[in-house]
């Protein structure tokens, strides 16, 4: 057998130990776990997953490599990957690099030949693990050192990482999403002037918004009720983003109150769904292990559906904390956990899942075209 060049450690001490890939050295971080079967670049590019180290139950990852129309962000965001089986080379037309030279390139750390089952197990029975992953080629780890380091790690909770992913200043959006022969075009009559807060936004989620007709100004999360409204929106946008809807919240908060007192549509995805909730006087909580993958079965409570949704959040509005006029809408199917609230006569409403997918099935696009409704009908009642 060959010499490991790779090792994961828990704060409990528990340790892996594989074969490296991409970056050399060591990070630390919260470990989950997605059962998303496509989508490993969209995954680690995704900017919810600061702060964490994903672990793919899907065997085949790096199959058919990596190229630049699959980033959700310029570079990868996830401190490092997991994985059962070593990458193998990529056979994809759309493939333009390796998997483990993309990932070396952008220094995130990868291990494989990891018992993955048994990793996932130990994450669903314990809880989310602080972990250190450390990869070097002639196989030296100091065990105790990566023990410690995992110990040291003083995870997501109270954290605010949204500042860390955000924009650096406002921008224009005008991409649609893809579509065979085209590939990328562009949103040219747009209907519905939005803006967006980007506290980690996907890249699809803004092409889903022009390919529902809107003409998106992107802002940082930092961004003021001020700043929105200067702006003249017909509608705004809450995205999605990392760390703890709490730490968040204690800026992100007063804006949407004050967007909110405007009337004005409002639309909220993941940590927008939690900032949303907050903003209406809910409360947020951690959960064990989180919700990772693109098969999550979530039922509509309005219209009785139930959608398989992308998912990606380690954390969950109370229900139980949830006000009078706000309604509960979506549920997920697997622990009963809170997945979309709206509140009642007014057109603001968020989800918890992903209607985007990116990677997932698209069950859950018509929420765009509900929130182009909602804006429609607002300049339809003050024409």
């Amino acid at each position: 057998m060959s010499t490991p060049t790779a090792c994961l450690a828990l704060a409990d001490g528990t340790l892996f130990f594989g074969q490296g890939f991409g970056a050399t050295g060591d990070t630390v971080a919260e470990l989950c776990f997605n059962t998303a079967m496509t989508g490993y670049q969209e995954i680690m590019t995704d900017p919810s997953y600061a702060g964490q180290i994903v672990t793919f139950t899907f065997p085949h990852i790096g199959n058919v490599g990596v190229n630049p129309d699959d980033d959700e962000t310029q570079d990868p965001v996830a401190a490092g990957m997991v994985v059962k089986w070593m990458p193998t080379q990529s056979s994809n037309w759309r493939a333009a690099q390796e998997l483990g030279d993309w990932l070396a390139a952008r220094g995130r750390i990868a291990i494989g030949g990891v018992d993955t089952r048994r990793l996932t197990r130990a994450i669903r029975q314990l809880g989310a693990p602080h972990v250190a992953l450390a990869h070097d080629p002639d196989g030296n780890f100091d065990t105790d050192a990566l023990v410690a380091k995992a110990r040291g790690f003083a995870g997501l909770e109270g954290v605010d990482l949204a500042k860390d992913v955000t924009c650096a200043q406002s921008y224009r959006w005008d991409e649609m999403t893809w579509a065979w022969p085209d590939g990328y075009t562009r949103q040219t009559a747009p209907k519905h002037k939005v803006v967006a807060i980007d506290y980690g936004a996907k890249r699809n989620i803004l092409r889903c918004l022009a390919s529902a007709g809107c003409d998106v100004t992107v802002l940082p999360a930092t961004a003021t009720a001020e700043d929105v409204l200067a702006l003249e929106p017909d509608g705004v946008f809450l995205s999605n983003g990392p760390g703890d809807p709490a730490a968040t919240g204690a800026y992100a908060v007063p804006m949407i109150q004050g967007v909110m007192e405007k009337e004005i549509p409002v639309f909220g995805i993941c940590l927008g769904h939690q900032m949303l909730a907050l903003a209406l006087g809910a409360k947020t909580v951690k959960m064990n292990h989180g919700h990772h993958g693109a098969n999550h079965p979530v039922k509509d409570h309005e219209t009785g559906k139930v959608e398989i949704t992308s998912m990606n959040h380690g954390f969950a509005v109370d229900s139980q904390s949830l006000p009078t006029g706000v309604l509960e809408t979506h549920v997920s199917l697997f622990d009963g956990s809170n997945c979309g609230i709206r509140v009642a006569d007014k057109p603001i409403f968020s989800v918890q899942h992903h209607p985007e997918a990116s990677p997932g099935p698209q069950d859950s696009f018509y929420l765009f075209e509900r929130f182009a409704n909602f804006m429609s009908e607002k300049k339809t009642a003050h024409a």
